[in-house]
């Protein structure tokens, strides 16, 4: 630790005057003065005098080509804003570069246009060979193939790292091709170096970046779920119910495939062109979509059941014998005939065998149960077919084999 401070103090003293505020000059060279006398004297303990952190967006604001240690991503990129749309980053380091390489000013504008144009400074005509190295990125450029392999990151950081005792906010930009062995060698090779901490990103590992070598970012392929419509075959087998709700009749025809499964629905009743048959039209239409694109008849069921509209009443269905619509009355017969006997129940649906409920009452009745275990043994819900009363609209409780309401004492039919 001692010896990093006094690399950093030979530094600030090698500071030369001419670009520095004398004042500022002259306090830097104290405080680390001060720094290693006190070292020497009572040494160092638990501490860290200098690290290098991350200045990526730091240095974008501040027009910087480079963060830190960092070589630069590519000569052109294209940088991801928080409210949406790209911003082009390009490299002005560039021609001062060339310039330094030798190259005329006329060489360099052309070199400069040849980037603009194609985001890469290879295949540039005016630029040697040899120089190519000095223009290689931590990204391979779109349109390009060089990139500054794993080891010359690691390298920077080894040669920096003497002069810091902390870690270094660097990362080693790995191909998308890199391997695990690729990633294992790279933290040997960090460790054989002395570096502290190692960062390691593998280009295109995250399906979003926010630094990019292309206006288009490429992303991997991502299989989406895609509905598919199972068709009934041209001829099938069909179940055909008459109905019959407070007077008004109608028409029901399921059509089903070869393993006995609903998959689409018609429904006749009324006149053409009358308002509740084009409803009714369309609610067929609906509902044979949905079960050919694969939505469960359960759920169908448990929405629509139990809907309460005009017309409503009494049927001639002995396993519902109140509807309180015709959609009601639809998905619970369709529920009662499609449904198994575990499902229905937890619906609060018929259609359990008469022959099965009579031999579980009376079971029930020989081994002393009363009336309301009976009913509860057999999954029937005295309210689940109650009506509204025709007289103030509260909802009906059943009076033996009718209804009655408390609200305004009228019946169903029953004294």
């Amino acid at each position: 630790m001692l010896d990093v401070i006094a690399r950093h103090r030979s530094a600030a003293h090698k500071i030369d005057s001419a670009y520095v505020p004398l004042e500022l000059l002259r306090a830097s060279r104290a405080a680390w003065d001060d720094a290693y006398a006190l070292g020497r004297e009572v040494g160092f303990r638990n501490s860290q005098t200098t690290v290098l952190a991350p200045t990526g967006t730091i240095a974008f604001m501040m027009d910087c080509d480079t963060t830190g240690v960092e070589p630069d991503i590519a000569l052109v990129k294209y940088k991801k804003l928080v409210g949406g749309g790209m911003l082009k980053i390009v490299n002005n380091t560039v021609p001062r570069a060339l310039k330094r390489l030798g190259y005329e000013s006329k060489d360099i504008q052309s070199i400069v246009e040849y980037i603009d144009e194609h985001d890469t400074i290879e295949g540039a005509p005016e630029l040697k060979d040899e120089h190519l190295a000095v223009f290689d990125c931590a990204f391979k450029a779109a349109q390009g193939v060089r990139a500054i392999q794993p080891l010359g990151h690691l390298r920077m950081m080894g040669a920096v790292q003497p002069f810091i005792s902390g870690a270094i906010s660097k990362t080693i930009n790995m191909p998308n091709a890199a391997t695990v062995d690729d990633i294992a060698q790279a933290y040997t090779e960090a460790w054989r170096l002395g570096v502290k901490a190692v960062a390691i990103y593998r280009d295109g590992c995250k399906r979003t970046q926010p630094l990019n070598t292309a206006k288009h970012e490429k992303r991997a392929a991502v299989s989406e779920f895609q509905p598919v419509r199972r068709r009934l075959p041209q001829d099938c087998r069909s179940l055909r119910h008459k109905f019959d709700i407070a007077g008004h009749e109608g028409y029901i025809h399921v059509g089903q495939y070869e393993d006995g499964a609903p998959g689409e629905l018609f429904i006749k009743i009324a006149k053409e062109g009358s308002t509740i048959a084009g409803l009714m039209d369309t609610i067929g239409i609906l509902t044979s979509m949905a079960l050919q694109y694969g939505v469960p008849l359960e759920v169908l069921v448990n929405k629509f059941s139990h809907v309460r509209f005009e017309p409503s009443g009494f049927t001639k269905n002995p396993e519902i014998p109140i509807a309180k619509s015709l959609i009601d009355y639809i998905f619970r017969f369709l529920g009662t005939r499609f449904l198994n006997a575990e499902q229905r129940s937890e619906m609060g649906l018929g259609g359990v065998e008469a022959s099965a409920l009579d031999s579980k009452a009376q079971h029930i009745g020989r081994q002393g149960g009363d009336r309301d275990a009976t009913v509860e043994a057999l999954g029937f819900s005295p309210q689940a077919d109650a009506p509204s009363c025709s007289d103030c609209g509260a909802i009906m409780i059943r009076n033996g084999s009718c209804y009655k309401c408390l609200n305004c004492g009228a019946t169903s039919g029953c004294s």
